[in-house]
């Protein structure tokens, strides 16, 4: 099975968009049971190009919460990048 890992900067990431958008006290647990399918389904997301070439994006657990990851076929890995909040711009 596919192992996922969450970067520092990702966490940090997370942890911004906690506190910025008021989410709820489990956000962490929503997030890391979203996660959870790419052990299984690593290529689920979309392929991004551009300057996320090399990278793809899931959403969950809300609509608005883009994950971005890379998987790591060699090492069988899925690595979260980063956690945006798709309604902002850029």
């Amino acid at each position: 099975m596919t192992s996922v890992e969450v970067t520092p900067i990702a966490r940090a990431d997370l942890d911004g968009l906690i506190a910025t958008r008021n989410l709820p006290a489990d956000t962490a647990g929503r997030v890391w049971r979203s996660l959870l399918t790419l052990e299984q389904f690593p290529l689920a997301g979309k392929a991004l190009d551009g300057f996320w070439f090399g990278h793809r994006l899931v959403i969950g657990p809300w609509r608005w919460l883009l994950v971005v990851y890379r998987y790591v076929e060699d090492d069988d890995r899925v690595v979260v990048i980063a956690f945006r909040d798709g309604r902002a711009a850029g």
